[in-house]
């Protein structure tokens, strides 16, 4: 068999069926590009999991009388409540953050948000209790017993954040596995297709072909080439968007993961507190 008639006829193939041959290849790119993202997103799960669930902190906002009256949370109830939080067996230990520290930790967060630092006051953010938990599966145990507690104004936990998260790149993996299979058997379709049309519109070469006694592999060769080259462009487009991905989407990423986990209230902050201060 000689390989150059071999590799002519299937670029003669490719060149004939362009459309056919774009169209499989964005097929099967895509279909690929989406398998390995659905497979992306499991791993960023895996990793958000692991990585934060260790990290987590439950944020106990405490409301306006204490905040602005016990600097040091050496009164009441702000001294029990730290107390009943160092006694709890969840709990492995207790940071008590007033409003200028509130505020510091507020201008670390918000570096990058001029306006917002400009505007905030130590007086417009609430102190608070940060507790850190000897088990992060059991947060919803601090939130229960202590949101209704003297002095509490709000008790923002850390766990509800990755579980959003969490549950947000679920269903992204769910539907991007569900997309890629359903292009993968479109470009299954577009590759029987594309051999079926090249061999169809080459039918009398064929035919000359196997009466002077050309096998019937090496008459339907080219055709598998064809639809292999295309598939092989698509996988090589498919893997350079995923490499693109994987070098700046998990930067970027864990970035603003980082910003929300190393402040518990970081979310309410900017939801509630924020705007109050705006209006200041």
């Amino acid at each position: 068999m000689r390989a150059s008639f071999v590799f002519s006829e299937v670029f003669t193939g490719l060149r004939r069926n362009v459309t056919m041959t774009i169209a499989m290849i964005l097929t099967t790119a895509i279909s690929l590009a989406l398998l390995g993202f659905g497979l992306l997103a499991v791993k960023t799960v895996d990793l958000t999991k692991d990585r934060y669930l260790d990290e987590l902190e439950v944020a106990i906002f405490l409301n306006d009388d204490v905040s602005k009256n016990d600097q040091s949370c050496k009164q009441q109830p702000c001294e029990g409540l730290k107390q009943q939080l160092e006694s709890n067996p969840v709990v492995d230990s207790v940071l008590f953050r007033n409003q200028e520290d509130a505020l510091v930790k507020f201008k670390e967060i918000f570096e990058n948000e001029p306006e917002l630092i400009e505007a905030a006051t130590a007086e417009a953010l609430p102190a608070s209790l940060i507790v850190t938990l000897s088990d992060p599966q059991r947060s919803d145990v601090i939130v229960q017993e202590f949101s209704e507690k003297e002095g509490v104004f709000r008790v923002n936990d850390g766990g509800e954040v990755v579980d959003r998260l969490v549950e947000g790149l679920s269903y992204v993996r769910d539907v991007a596995f569900g997309s890629a299979v359903v292009l993968l058997g479109a470009a299954l379709l577009l590759i029987a297709n594309m051999i079926q049309i090249s061999a169809f519109t080459r039918r009398a070469e064929v035919g000359i072909m196997r009466l002077v006694g050309a096998t019937r592999w090496y008459t339907q060769l080219p055709f598998l080439l064809e639809a292999m080259f295309a598939g092989l462009i698509g996988a090589i487009l498919a893997i350079g968007a995923l490499l693109s991905m994987q070098l700046l989407t998990p930067d970027a990423f864990s970035a603003q993961l980082e910003n929300i986990m190393r402040f518990p209230g970081t979310v309410y902050t900017a939801l509630v507190v924020s705007p109050a201060l705006l209006l200041t």
